[in-house]
């Protein structure tokens, strides 16, 4: 990637559609539009233009809107040309821009990318913008605006500016003791401080990881043993057949998953191999993998039927799981309806739908809990490692003492100021000798 380079890409879907966006960014932008409108629009204000071909001929009528550095998404020149969304018009159109050599395509994310560059969004806030594309749940988009709009830079800025002020206090007192206007026990006040921040940052981290797990989707696996039903419910949960239906012990080996939106939250139903003792080594293995699937689910469905107790191999082996993470689902319900069902269970028949709805809202009310995407600040398994890093450099500042080397409180601090600052892309030491000969006038 040249930053010098005017980029060009198509903002829109691939396909036929009513409107298609051409965007352009960089220092030829302008004269870009003169080649092939006429001349520059006044900034911000939609203008109605032909687009020329090289020999005169008019490609296409579209409203060209231009946006001057540094008021724009990359901070740029900026210009879209929203043209007819053609096929062809848009091969066409985007054929002559890279025909004039003064621009070339963008590549992934290079839009993005430049904004980042140029300051105009940090890199949680670009992560927020990939978020919100990728969203396909309502609490998914929520989470990724909070994102996009500063939820977790605008803290972890807080916690790097407070940091900064207290490495200000270690670096003065190790640097300008002998100064009048430097008072004493600044050490001490920098060891409360940082360890008030740790303490903060460690209280993010004992989220329970709901910001990843609600990006991602949380997962429900579908257990139990053969022929109970597992494959028929995921299909009615589906709406379709995605599962092999047999009555024939053992026909599901792998895990099959099914994504779904269910009440906005993400959910990942997997199907899973019936639990059972085997010498099918195939089987054996698919087995294993359901067990293992299910001790890291978010929600394990243990199905049962009318001939099955929980001394059974199928209801057994799920001693890691947390209970209140486990709903037992009674299953072919049409068959013995007057059966009685244990305390608990939810009473199911994949076959009519009877009891389907009540599963589905039960599940959603358990997750509900877990998805709060108003306080969910961790997003990204990036964003938890520096974090954690933070913190544990912190902690050895809170655990410091008298006689501790202020030298080496003074890189703690700085460690973890460095991993705050990988967070949002700013990792800038320069702010501490601002603070530090701003707040106390050494020197004059």
């Amino acid at each position: 990637m040249r930053r010098e380079d005017t980029i060009v890409a198509v903002a829109t879907g691939s396909g036929r559609a009513a409107i298609a966006v051409l965007r352009l960014s960089g220092p030829a932008t302008r004269r870009i539009l003169e080649v092939l409108a006429g001349s520059v629009p006044q900034p911000r204000f939609a203008s109605l233009r032909a687009i020329y071909a090289s020999d005169g001929a008019v490609l296409d009528r579209a409203l060209v809107i231009f946006f001057s550095a540094p008021a724009s998404f990359t901070g740029e020149d900026v210009a879209e040309l929203h043209l007819h969304g053609g096929p062809a018009v848009i091969a066409a159109v985007l054929g002559r821009l890279l025909e004039t050599r003064l621009c070339r395509l963008a590549e992934a994310g290079e839009f993005s990318r430049r904004a980042f560059i140029n300051g105009k969004l940090d890199l949680t806030e670009a992560e927020g913008i990939a978020d919100l594309i990728d969203a396909e749940t309502e609490t998914q988009r929520r989470q990724a605006m909070r994102q996009l709009e500063g939820a977790l830079s605008l803290t972890v800025e807080n916690w790097r500016e407070r940091l900064v002020d207290t490495m200000a206090l270690v670096e003065a007192s190790l640097d300008f003791s002998d100064e009048g206007d430097v008072p004493e026990g600044l050490t001490d006040e920098a060891v409360s401080a940082a360890s008030l921040v740790g303490k903060e940052i460690e209280t993010v981290l004992n989220d329970g990881a709901r910001g990843e797990r609600l990006r991602d989707g949380f997962t429900v696996v579908i257990a139990g043993p053969p022929n109970v039903g597992k494959s028929t419910l995921i299909n009615r949960i589906a709406g379709r057949d995605v599962a092999i239906v047999s009555p024939v012990a053992g026909t599901t080996r792998d895990m099959i998953e099914l994504h779904c939106d269910l009440g906005g939250t993400p959910v990942v139903f997997v199907d899973t191999a019936g639990l059972r003792d085997t010498d099918d080594p195939v089987e054996r293995e698919g087995v294993v993998r359901a067990r293992k699937r299910a001790q890291a689910a978010d929600l394990v469905l243990l199905l049962f039927d009318n001939k099955i107790d929980a001394d059974t191999d199928g209801a057994t082996g799920f001693e890691a799981v947390a209970p209140e993470n486990i709903i037992m689902v009674r299953t072919k319900y049409d068959l013995q309806p007057d059966d009685e069902v244990i305390e608990g269970a939810v009473a199911v028949s994949a076959k009519t739908g009877t009891g389907i709805d009540i599963l589905l809202k039960r599940i959603e009310q358990q997750l509900a809990g877990r998805s709060d995407s108003q306080t969910a600040l961790i997003t990204r398994e990036r964003h938890r490692t520096a974090l954690t890093d933070a913190a544990r450099h912190l902690s050895r500042v809170s655990a410091a003492h008298v006689s501790t080397s202020p030298e080496l409180l003074a890189e703690d601090i700085r460690l973890g100021m460095r991993a705050l600052g990988r967070i949002t892309g700013r990792v800038d030491v320069e702010d501490v000798l601002d603070r530090l000969f701003a707040g106390f006038c050494i020197g004059k």
